[in-house]
């Protein structure tokens, strides 16, 4: 009588290890990315190509959440932190609260409601990345601190996005301020709405000391073009933006990026077959001849 086949495990994936398709298919995504952020930096065009920068990179986090957690988590993760970023854009648009009085253009689209569908996908996408930075320099049981951590190293990335957004006249706020047309109250808004989508993201991912250092590496890499753009390549170049919002990101980026490095999985020596019984029995001559 056959055995009947052991069920397929529905737990996610523990241990550090992760599922090879997702993760080609995320570095696929992140490489992408890459490639469409160089383009955007050195076209005449740039926004044209900003759907695709946002998209691939929301693709890309949620396929790195998938290689631990599956996909129906990854979706959950997606989708909640689309869901509270747009709610925040929707409520600020029309309240000024929580960041401040401001109105997107009608150069950024789709939009639903007045808030571009880019901008919700933006959210979800460096927000898994930011939670998973902090999930990595955070132990599990300091929840409080890992929220805290995670909604700066998602406001840190803003340093960069505001000021980009206002030069390609994406959106306006209606009083300015002092930081490169970018009132404090945005950053204030920022730490709030990022501090409630960690919360909300922190069951959801569920990372304990596993989070994908895939995740880490797409927050590391959106620190380092974002610095080389606004240093080098935008036109004209922004050293103040670099500065600012290179060591802002870095401060999260650098430490997080080693952390994982040093926790990433041993490989398990191979171990040799064990001799057949026509080895086994030629080595026992041998051993006898010897003798």
């Amino acid at each position: 009588m056959r055995g009947v086949p052991a069920a397929r495990s529905a737990r996610p994936v523990r241990g550090g290890r992760s599922s090879t398709g997702p993760v080609i298919a995320g570095a696929g995504c992140l490489a992408g990315m890459v490639a469409a952020q160089v383009a955007s930096g050195l076209s005449a065009d740039p926004v044209r190509l900003t759907g695709p920068v946002v998209g691939l990179m929301a693709a890309g986090a949620a396929c790195f959440v998938a290689s631990r957690r599956g996909p129906r988590r990854a979706a959950g993760a997606a989708g909640a932190a689309a869901a509270i970023g747009y709610a925040a854009e929707w409520t600020g648009v029309r309240t000024g609260v929580p960041f401040g009085r401001y109105t997107y253009t009608p150069i950024l689209r789709p939009q639903v409601g007045g808030v571009p569908v880019a901008v919700a996908v933006a959210w979800a996408g460096m927000g898994a990345a930011s939670h998973a930075v902090a999930a990595t320099l955070v132990p599990v049981e300091r929840t409080c601190t890992r929220i805290a951590v995670g909604a700066a190293a998602l406001t840190a990335w803003d340093l960069f996005l505001d000021p980009q957004m206002l030069r390609q006249d994406l959106w306006r706020w209606v009083d300015g301020g002092a930081y490169r047309g970018v009132p404090v109250s945005n950053y204030a808004g920022w730490l709030g709405v990022s501090a409630l989508l960690m919360g909300v993201l922190e069951p959801i991912a569920g990372w304990e000391r596993d989070a994908s250092g895939w995740l880490v590496a797409l927050y590391g890499v959106m620190a380092g073009m974002e610095t080389l753009g606004f240093a080098a390549v935008f036109d004209p170049p922004d050293r103040l933006v670099a500065l600012a919002g290179g060591s802002a990101m870095g401060m999260f980026a650098v430490p997080a990026a080693v952390a994982a490095f040093r926790r990433r999985p041993a490989r398990s020596p191979q171990r040799r077959p064990a001799p057949g019984p026509r080895c086994a029995g030629r080595a026992a001559w041998r051993r006898g001849w010897r003798r």
